[in-house]
Formats: structure tokens, C-alpha cells, sequence
């Protein structure tokens, strides 16, 4: 693996070639690469057996130029100060790219949620939301789900911040459950998204998702919703992985089967059926299939993995996955990647209608929550395909350039304060 990777020098490495490339004058970029607010918090939680620990939290908020904030919670015992500045400049792209009105932020918790009981978790999580209540809300910084967090996550934070305001704010969070005014088709939409993608980069190539191998490392919300619509379509998914490694089956993986047989608290190690058999995370990887998902977490392909991928495709399900000199031997190698901006923006794009329901005191059917994702989603894909083919360049350079120009161009418009 490369060494002292930075997520944020590589987010910003990346817009600075998109920049060149696109010819987008670089006044503002100043103004686009540096966040407008890093907060760091410490929150003491009472554990179950009466002990008191202290817990490192973060949010970033880095752009509302085109709207309020938006950007998941992760809980992750990995989690940064660096790692959350490059998330939430990755989500101010990825609204940009997809031209949905919201900027970009990103929040995280230093912890380990699996040592952690539920009562814990629970108060580790109101604690969190009493510590950056000032920045967040329905106008101003609308968190979500991420990773290990989920729609109880969000209920909490939603309880917590309407027990601090005095009536309820359902729109001050999105990813909730549908009872507490979350919209149908939330949970799978980030893994729909990453299908949706797939299937429109295959028709560049007149092929369909239909017979199509898919190898998916990581198994959590965005890899699991993933591999079952995969499986769905008729696509062969032939690898699949999760912490406690991978499993193989060139025939194909039945994703229902193993998506339930995870769900009881299994671990793909322990999965054991005729024709499948155990391989490592990077086997997973570098496996022989069609189309590469990288949906686990950043930094996964690097220089080293790049030059022994062996597939055609790749649609990347998690943020930052792929580090610039492993996106050069991509290129050169002439393997065609569609970009994390792009292909995980599902999730957001439904935040964004979860959102708007809120606002409206409506409530959306799942059939139109899809059909104006895959809307939006085929638009912005046509948008990013002409901008490489006019650009000369690669699709992950094409969507930045895209995103890059709405956000210089909303920031000439407003001019600077005061």
C-alpha cells in the first residue's frame, strides 16, 4: 500500500488537475479547497459498567454555496480530522456533480461502534448531537447516515435536536426511519445508485447489466443493497467480501442468501456453501470479473492493486477509494472508472427528496423516489461522458471539472462577504 496517504491532499490533488485540465480559472480555487469550518469536539460518554470515556468527534462543513450543508455521520475507530475535511469536500462535488441544491460537510466520531452496546452507542450518539447543535439544522447542515451509522443513528440525532428545540424538526436529518418522516427508498438508494451507474456505463459500451460479472468488496449499506439489485438485474456477482474476508464463486454468489446469512450477525468467513470458496480482501479485488465495486472504504486501490486489477470496469460504491497514482495506472492500463462523486451520489440525491418531503409535509412513493433518481442520475452521467469526450479526459476528471465550474460560478455570482 502507498505510504502517508492523505485523503485530503489526494481530493485536493485531484481538483487541481480538473482545474488545469479544464482550463477553470483558479482565483477562486482558494476559496473551493479550503473548508469553512473544522470543529472538533470531546464528549464524555457513561459507559455501561458506570466508567466515564472520552470520545474524539468532528464535523466539517465545507462549502453552502449552492446550499446548506449535507454530509453523513461515521462512526470509525480510524476517523480523522484529515479524513472527514476530504469527505466533505468530496460531498460538496458530489452535490455539484449531480446539481442538487446543497453544499458539502461531513461528521465522524474516533470509535470502534462493535465495542460499544446499543445503550452506548445511544448516548455516545445525543451527546454528539448536543455538541454540534449549533451548526447543524434543517437550514443550515443536514446530517445523515455514513459509516456504521444507520437510520437508528439518525433517529436519535433527530430526538436529541427536537428535545433541544422544543417540537419536532424532522428535516434537520435525513436517512431516519420512514415512521419518523424518512422517505421510502432511503436505505438502498447509495447501493441503487452504484447499479444505476453501472448500467448506464455499460450502454456506452452496448452491453447490459444482465450476464455481467461483479466482484464488490465491502459488504455494509452501499456493497450489500448493491449486490442484491445486482443480483436482481440478473448480474452475476461472483465475489463478495466483508471485514472477516472475501468469498468467491465464478458460477455466481446468491446475494439474497448471504445478505440474510449476514444479517443474523455471521461473518462472510463463516459462510460455507458448494462452490464457494474463501479469499482474501484483495483477492477480492483483483479477481477476475467485468466490473469492479470498491464499496468498503478509502485508499483500497492503490499503485500496487491498480497493476494487478483484472477487470474492465470499475464503479466506485465508497468515497476515496482509489489514490491518484493508482487512477494513472487505471488510465494507462485503460481501465475505465466511474468516479465516487458520481457513482455514490445516489444516497444523497434521495437525502435531497427526504428533504424536500420534510419541507412539504409529503410523502413520496418508492416508485417515484426511483424514477427521479435514475432521472437525475442518467442526466448527470450524459453531462460527464461529453465533458471527457470534449476534455480529452477521464470520467473522474470530467465529473470534477463539472463540479468544479458550479461551484467557481456560484462563487463569482455571489462575490465575496463583506
Amino acid at each position: 500500500m502507498e505510504k502517508h496517504y492523505d485523503p485530503y491532499e489526494n481530493v485536493v490533488s485531484v481538483m487541481e488537475s480538473a482545474m488545469q485540465v479544464g482550463g477553470i480559472s483558479m482565483k477562486m480555487f482558494d476559496i473551493i479547497k479550503n473548508p469553512q469550518r473544522e470543529t472538533k469536539v470531546y464528549l464524555p460518554v457513561q459507559m455501561d459498567d458506570g466508567t466515564i470515556r472520552v470520545f474524539k468527534g468532528y464535523r466539517v462543513q465545507h462549502s453552502n454555496i449552492r446550499g446548506p450543508f449535507k454530509g453523513g455521520i461515521r462512526y470509525h475507530q480510524d476517523c480523522d480530522l484529515n479524513e472527514v475535511k476530504a469527505l466533505a469536500t468530496w460531498m460538496s462535488l458530489k452535490c455539484a456533480v449531480v446539481n442538487i441544491p446543497y453544499g458539502g460537510a461531513k461528521g465522524g466520531i474516533q470509535v470502534d461502534p462493535t465495542t460499544l452496546s446499543k445503550g452506548e452507542l445511544c448516548r455516545l450518539t445525543r451527546r454528539y448531537t448536543y455538541a454540534v447543535e449549533p451548526l447543524i439544522g434543517a437550514d443550515k447542515d443536514i446530517p445523515a447516515p455514513d459509516v456504521n451509522t444507520n437510520a437508528q443513528t439518525m433517529a436519535w440525532v433527530l430526538d436529541t435536536y427536537s428535545m433541544l428545540h422544543g417540537k419536532p424538526c424532522p428535516g434537520v436529518v435525513t436517512g431516519k426511519p420512514v415512521e419518523l418522516g424518512g422517505s421510502k427508498g432511503r436505505g438502498s438508494a447509495t447501493g441503487r445508485g452504484v447499479v444505476i451507474s453501472t448500467k448506464l456505463l455499460l450502454q456506452q459500451y452496448k452491453e447490459t447489466l444482465e450476464g455481467t460479472r461483479v466482484a464488490i468488496q465491502g459488504m455494509g449499506n452501499v456493497g450489500g443493497n448493491a449486490a442484491r439489485i445486482f443480483y436482481h438485474r440478473g448480474a452475476i456477482v461472483v465475489a463478495l467480501s466483508d471485514i472477516s474476508g472475501g468469498v468467491y464463486c465464478a458460477d455466481g454468489l446468491n446475494a439474497d442468501e448471504i445478505s440474510e446469512f449476514l444479517s443474523k450477525g455471521n461473518f462472510l468467513e463463516e459462510y460455507d456453501r458448494p462452490g464457494v470458496r474463501h479469499i482474501t480482501n484483495t483477492e477480492v479485488l483483483t479477481c477476475e470479473c467485468d466490473v469492479l465495486v470498491p464499496a468498503a472504504m478509502e485508499n483500497q486501490i492503490d499503485a500496487e492493486i491498480a497493476a494487478k486489477l483484472r477487470c474492465r470496469f470499475i464503479v466506485e460504491g465508497a468515497n476515496g477509494p482509489t489514490t491518484t497514482k493508482g487512477d494513472a495506472i487505471l488510465e494507462k492500463r485503460g481501465i475505465i472508472l466511474v468516479p465516487d462523486i458520481f457513482a455514490n451520489s445516489g444516497g444523497v440525491i434521495v437525502s435531497y427528496f427526504e428533504w424536500v418531503q420534510n419541507i412539504q409535509e409529503l410523502a413520496w412513493e418508492r416508485e417515484q423516489v426511483t424514477e427521479m433518481l435514475e432521472r437525475i442520475l442518467t442526466k448527470a452521467f450524459a453531462e460527464i461522458v461529453a465533458e471527457s469526450e470534449h476534455s480529452h479526459c477521464t470520467l473522474r476528471i470530467a465529473a470534477y471539472i463539472l463540479a468544479l465550474r458550479r461551484l467557481i460560478r456560484t462563487e463569482e455570482m455571489k462575490g465575496l462577504f463583506p
